[in-house]
């Protein structure tokens, strides 16, 4: 009997009290690098009612003015009326900030790793964007809710909201969306009814393909507690850092345990979790395997990787140990090699704080007078050369 395993993922609005944080953070660390690149920065962020707070260590050469970059991200986000829980125009902003210890800055300055530590990246050739489908089809549709919500399509909605999607599986191949949960943050005077309504027919429908998804036959769970008025950080406490598996792959893979936002690429917490998942595209893209998944692993203040892991579940054309060999001479893993070849002393992160830091395709933007590509790391580039790597 065919079996048909479920797995399900969860994403979250721009609008959640965690993403508000994650997205503070790379503003700062964005403000920073445009212009001081080699700035160092660990910028941690916590929100809550009326309140953001600004931590970390940051040394750098220029100024930014943090409590506007904070009001600023804010207000973008939609938190406009102290009634969602925080207004960007009348908040309190309060920053400790210490520069980065020089024990730190002596490994990394030479071109060591920031921090001992594993990191993961995986990639599938399910879909396009070599994206787990749940994790995929759950970032849609919190885009979808942020889309509706400023272009005014349903004006009752508000900024905080979850997604979560199940998706049934055949053979390691998605191929039908079991269940699909929406909780959004709505004004007090819309019903739930219409609440369902339109969520079904503007944001579901619309994002999910019609050849994963039946309506008649799908589970929809929509603000199932039954009210969500009350959300934002007055609803909960935000802080950078919590939401890593949204961040990556939705759970279908492992993760280090690193989280990505506040922190400028030395850290190899980032920038390895980057190169891990640029190399595991590139070995889908290469024809190498169906499913990759690499691990990556340093030491403080050590350039070179500690190990280089491969797992192709099975789905490998050759062995795990010869493709994690075709790696090492394709790809160079060290800290500043991954830091030049992704150009990533650029202010490009701000972007990949709601939404994931993967999936959505490389894309070149102006940033003042210059030109950034932004998620440089999706690029599928280097695959011919791993596929020649990989004969020989």
């Amino acid at each position: 009997m065919t079996q048909r395993p479920l797995f399900t993922s969860e994403s979250v609005t721009e609008g959640h009290p965690d993403k508000i944080a994650d997205q503070i953070s790379d503003a700062v660390l964005d403000a920073i690098l445009t212009e001081d690149p080699r700035g160092r920065v660990a910028c941690e962020t916590l929100v809550t009612t009326g309140l953001a707070v600004i931590a970390g260590e940051i040394t750098t050469s220029t100024y930014v003015d943090i409590p506007a970059i904070v009001r600023g991200t804010l207000k973008s986000i939609g938190y406009t009326d102290s009634s969602y829980g925080i207004d960007g125009d009348t908040c309190a902003v309060m920053t400790t900030i210490d520069q980065q210890s020089p024990d730190i800055a002596m490994g990394v300055d030479t071109g060591g790793a920031g921090d001992q530590g594993m990191m993961f990246g995986y990639a599938t050739n399910e879909n396009e964007a070599m994206l787990p489908t749940p994790i995929l089809l759950a970032h849609r549709l919190t885009q979808r809710l942020a889309e509706v919500r400023k272009n005014g399509e349903l004006s009752w909605l508000r900024p905080d909201g979850k997604t979560q999607v199940t998706v049934e599986y055949e053979d390691d191949r998605p191929v039908r969306v079991n269940t699909v949960v929406v909780s959004t943050q709505h004004s007090p005077d819309v019903t739930l009814e219409q609440i369902r309504r339109d969520i079904i027919a503007h944001v579901i429908l619309p994002t999910i393909p019609e050849s994963l998804i039946d309506p008649d036959d799908c589970i929809f769970h929509i603000n199932p507690t039954g009210r969500f008025v009350i959300g934002g950080p007055h609803g909960d406490a935000g802080l950078t850092g919590r939401k890593i598996i949204v961040d990556t792959y939705g759970g279908m893979g492992r993760h280090g345990g690193g989280a990505f936002s506040g922190k400028d690429p030395t850290k190899v917490d980032r920038s390895a979790a980057y190169a891990a998942r640029w190399a595991a595209k590139n070995v889908i893209g290469a024809g190498l395997a169906e499913r990759c998944e690499i691990q990556l692993a340093y030491a403080i203040g050590v350039a070179e990787p500690v190990s280089v892991r491969v797992d192709s579940f099975g789905t490998g054309m050759i062995d795990d140990a010869a493709i994690a060999a075709a790696l090492r001479e394709v790809f160079d893993f060290r800290p500043g090699q991954i830091i030049e070849d992704l150009v990533l002393r650029s202010p490009i992160f701000r972007p990949t704080a709601a939404y994931g830091h993967f999936g959505r395709a490389p894309e070149t933007k102006r940033i003042d007078t210059r030109e950034v590509e932004l998620f440089p790391w999706e690029r599928v580039d280097r695959a011919e050369a791993l596929r020649a790597a990989a004969k020989a």
